[in-house]
């Protein structure tokens, strides 16, 4: 008979309350045991000592009897001193997000890719800007000259085109 050390669910809907139990593998989660070994209370705080009640001397007992205890026991029992601790199995198929949630990721981390760059870029043009300034001041100075010997020119145009539309108005008093 292959014989585990499993848990046993108790309690009502919403609030469940273990025991942890040796029967035959065969059987049902909650169905007919051999020996109810201890208890477990998944409602109270990790760090509280009524949490997990373990019996000691029939655990190793069941143990020595060939009893395989399942993943979550065989950490209540590490956790107790009472058996080794297993190794923590990684199960990538389970915890990796679905499809959809991987291209939405993917997405997430070209958008900020491309800010990173956008903002390198940034920075670049603002140490070129703040350098050419620098070196651009003498120019700057004659593109002010040359805007004041250009606005001249432009107010005599100015001022003969109200001469050429006064002697229009004339005519059209004569009239």
């Amino acid at each position: 008979m292959a014989l585990a050390i499993r848990l046993s669910r108790g309690g009502r809907k919403n609030r469940p309350h273990y025991s942890i139990v040796v029967a035959d593998s065969r059987k049902p989660r909650d169905g007919r045991f051999i020996e109810k070994l201890g208890t477990y209370n998944p409602l109270l705080k990790s760090d509280n000592d009524q949490r997990v009640k373990l019996n000691g001397e029939r655990i190793t007992y069941w143990l020595s009897q060939g009893a395989k205890p399942s993943e979550r026991v065989a950490r209540f029992l590490g956790q107790a001193g009472l058996a080794d601790m297993p190794e923590q199995r990684n199960r990538p198929q389970k915890s990796q997000p679905k499809a959809k949630a991987q291209e939405r990721i993917k997405e997430k981390e070209e958008k900020a890719k491309a800010a990173q760059e956008a903002a390198k870029q940034a920075e670049e043009e603002a140490k070129a800007a703040a350098e050419a300034p620098a070196e651009e001041a003498p120019a700057e100075e004659t593109s002010a000259e040359e805007t004041a010997d250009e606005a001249p020119a432009e107010e005599a145009k100015a001022e003969d085109a109200p001469a050429e539309e006064a002697p229009a108005e004339d005519a059209e008093k004569a009239s």
